[in-house]
Formats: C-alpha cells, structure tokens, sequence
C-alpha cells in the first residue's frame, strides 16, 4: 500500500494501471533481468562495496544539486523512495555495471570495428516539405542564390521546430537516418546543399555542416557494454 497525495493506493491499483497502460510486460522483464543479473553476479562473486554505493550517491546527489542532507530526504519523498530503497537501487546499478564489464569488456573494441560505421556522426540541416515540386523549386532558388538554405527552412519547412532553428536538426548517426538519406549524407562534402530526395511522402533537402568520425571514446564504451549487456538479457528471456 502506497500514499499518495493522502490516498491510499493498493498494489492491485498500481498493477491494473500498467496493465492498461500496456506497461506491465516491461516491468516483468525489468523484474527477470533482475534476478538473471543478480544469481550470475552471485556466481561470479562480484560484491559492491558500501564505499562504491556512498561515491555514486554522491555523484548522483551532486548532479540533483542536493547540497543538505535534508535536500535529499525532500527529493526522495517526493519521488516516493526511501533512504533505503534508494541505497538498494544503487546497489542494483553498480552491480549491474561490474558484470557488464565483466562479461562483456573484451568485446566492445571488436563490436565497435565491426560496426564503425554506424558510429559515423553528422551535424545536419535539412528542410523537408511534403511535395516534390516545391521541393524542387525550393533548391532552385538555393542553387540561384535568390535566398539562403536557412531561410528556405524557415519559411517553408512542416516542421515549427526545424523551422524556428533553421532546419538545424542536430548531431545525428548515420544508423539513426533513413538509409537513402544516410548514403547521400555521409557521401556529400560538408557545406553542399545536396538535391531533394523523396522518401514516400516526404522531400527532403540535406546541408552537412560537419562529419565527426567514429571514435570509442568513454561515453560510447559505455553505450556498447549497454547494447551487450541488453542482447545478453533478452537472449532466453524475450520469445
């Protein structure tokens, strides 16, 4: 039993919530992942030390800015946790961590060569409107300077967010682009305003301002222990 906002709300509540929310399958998994995790740490004899608990908590205290214990306690309640369920959820986590690194650290060189490609990051702009021939037309005018890529985004691009920047739509890996826009993409020089490409019901028109080449630095090592580390939970558990 929970209280909440002085109600009280049963675990029969909590489940028949996820259930309608179509929630309650990736909870489930959550909870096998879990004990997968923990009887194969206990196998291995991975231990996590109350010090290694006590240096995340405060990473993740000073990344909350929460300066006075009592700031904490607050931030807790709110999210309806307990010192010690707090303390357990750490646990979880940096055990998780260690044997991720213990089943999978001699993997992550050769995942990532023999994946580098889609590694391969760009900055992109693009403007994307919902018919060819206004697609065409809107590169005309580029080619012949009668207005600039970025205004063209601005005045006529479907969406108020691209819009607004300009097109700008961000870092973005190659394996996160549609494969007709990534092999045009990734193939242009940076600063070429490549010719509209129609993908069903959509034309697209793509400015690169920049390549950043694939490189495992300490965030993607970590992206791809995760990736093993997820593969390894959903081989016998997922059918």
């Amino acid at each position: 039993m929970i209280t909440f906002q002085n109600r009280q709300i049963s675990e029969e509540e909590i489940v028949t919530t996820l259930k309608y929310n179509f929630q309650l399958k990736d909870i489930c998994y959550q909870i096998i992942y879990q004990d997968k995790i923990q009887k194969l740490a206990s196998e291995l004899e991975l231990i996590v030390t109350p010090e290694e608990i006590q240096i995340e908590a405060d990473r993740r205290r000073y990344l909350q800015r929460l300066i006075h214990i009592q700031d904490t306690l607050n931030w807790l309640n709110d999210a309806l946790m307990s010192p010690e369920d707090w303390e357990k959820s750490i646990y979880c986590y940096l055990l998780t961590k260690k044997l991720a690194e213990k089943l999978f650290k001699n993997q992550v060189e050769q995942y990532f060569q023999e994946n580098i490609r889609e590694f391969e990051q760009i900055v992109l702009y693009q403007i994307v409107v919902p018919y060819e021939l206004l697609a065409q037309e809107i590169f005309y005018q580029i080619e012949e300077a009668e207005m600039s890529f970025y205004e063209a985004a601005h005045l006529y691009d479907i969406s108020e967010n691209r819009r607004r920047t300009c097109g700008y739509e961000g870092i973005v890996y190659r394996r996160n682009l549609h494969p007709d826009l990534a092999k045009v993409a990734f193939s242009g020089k940076v600063g070429e305003v490549i010719a509209p490409i129609c993908l069903q019901q959509t034309s697209h028109i793509l400015l690169v301002e920049d390549f950043i080449p694939a490189e495992l630095t300490t965030a993607r090592y970590e992206e791809i222990l995760n990736h093993l580390l997820q593969n390894w939970l959903n081989s016998d558990s997922r059918g």
